[in-house]
């Protein structure tokens, strides 16, 4: 048996800042992937915010940062488009897109750095309880081994079995799980390129469709829906979208990624005796865009600090608890705020959309922010300032 203060399961951005955050506190922590390669497939639209990397000490690199931000593009069911450019308004919320499969490396080797073990390729069959931590056993190449740690950290994604094996509640009901497709796509054309594309509707029931730019002619290409109030599946809708979009008329895709996206707020419970759970599989995704790169490696940060004193001092729910208290210290404002926004635009109809768009045409922006837009959404409508007052 293998021994260890911390095993983090899932190497994904939540997964490796916990991992590097637990080791930078002293702890001997093992990080383990079922994947053969850390990033790949990737499931993301792979946009994130400066701000967000700034507050989690990260410095942008060339090798993971594909493409700058300049703007914002929202069309709505009509073809009315709102466009929010750098040439226009102030980007403080401006982010990268970057190239997921080398920035999860990036993550991962930064918690080797830090005195992390990975392990790739190691799935976890399952998980027993001691008094004093827990059991895991592994599979790797034909090889089952078996794993004795004191806290044991779940970061494996929406789908991810390690919390429910530990008797925690999944973080996202049936019904609030999006439903994911995406293409990266070369020969894309862009009426601005550097500009992230946003088309709302009936096109992606309960979610959006996405161009994101990764310079050149190359972009990804996706779209979520709630699955409750599609009449269709996810590739069904992309390949509508993509056989009607004059900017694909060319396209042609290299690459496919599907997968589920948990849009319904935080966790209830992030933690129990010896266990504490962060990233997707804790619900830390923006409900409103779905992204959940810089929430998740917030809430891993938050949970490898609490997880490395706890080592030092106790490893029970009592203690844990500290890890709960700082990540919705952390989260909690924005995630609550935006999933108002989300609950708002799921009661609009194709009509409605357009009629906010037609009122946004005469209004001007002193910057870009997801706040920003709101605020404009609430002076236009009447409805939204019943649903959307108190946001602001």
């Amino acid at each position: 048996m293998i021994e260890t203060d911390i095993i983090v399961v899932g190497a994904g951005p939540a997964g490796s800042s916990a991992a590097k955050h637990a080791a930078l506190g002293g702890a001997k922590v093992i990080l383990m992937d079922k994947k053969s390669e850390i990033g790949a497939p990737k499931r993301c639209a792979e946009g994130v915010s400066i701000e967000g990397l700034e507050k989690l000490g990260i410095e942008p690199n060339p090798r993971w940062v594909t493409k700058k931000i300049e703007g914002v593009r929202l069309q709505t069911p009509d073809g009315t488009d709102v466009w929010l450019t750098e040439d226009q308004v102030k980007l403080p919320e401006a982010g990268y897109i970057l190239e997921r499969k080398v920035f999860d490396k990036h993550m991962a080797m930064d918690a080797a750095r830090a005195g992390a073990e990975i392990r790739i390729k190691t799935l976890v069959t399952g998980i027993d309880k001691i008094d004093n931590g827990f059991i895991v056993e592994t599979e790797s190449m034909g090889k089952e081994e078996t794993f004795k740690c004191k806290i044991l950290i779940a970061a494996d994604g929406p789908e991810g079995h390690i919390a429910r094996w530990a008797g925690l509640r999944p973080a996202a009901k049936a019904k609030e799980m999006e439903s994911g497709v995406q293409y990266e796509m070369c020969n894309v054309e862009f009426e601005k390129p550097g500009v992230i594309e946003f088309y709302l509707g009936s096109c992606a029931p309960g979610g959006y469709v996405w161009i994101f730019p990764k310079g050149d002619d190359i972009a990804n290409v996706g779209l979520a829906i709630l699955p409750h109030k599609a009449e269709k599946t996810a590739i069904e809708y992309l390949d509508d979208f993509v056989a009607k979009s004059p900017y694909l008329k060319n396209a042609q895709a290299v690459e496919i990624n599907v997968g589920g996206d948990p849009v319904g707020g935080m966790s209830k419970k992030l933690y129990d005796d010896n266990i504490l759970v962060c990233g997707d599989a804790a619900g830390q995704v923006n409900p409103l865009t779905g992204g959940g790169i810089i929430s998740g490696m917030t809430g891993g940060m938050c949970a490898g600090k609490v997880a490395a004193q706890a080592i030092k001092e106790d490893c029970s729910k009592k203690y844990l608890k500290l890890y709960d208290e700082m990540a919705h210290e952390e989260l909690d404002h924005d995630i609550k705020r935006y999933k108002k926004v989300q609950e708002y635009l799921l009661t609009l109809d194709d009509d409605e959309l357009n009629s906010l768009a037609h009122a946004f045409e005469g209004e001007s922006f002193e910057k870009i922010s997801t706040t920003e837009i709101v605020k404009k959404v609430i002076k236009v409508s009447p409805k939204a300032l019943l649903k959307l007052g108190k946001f602001v």
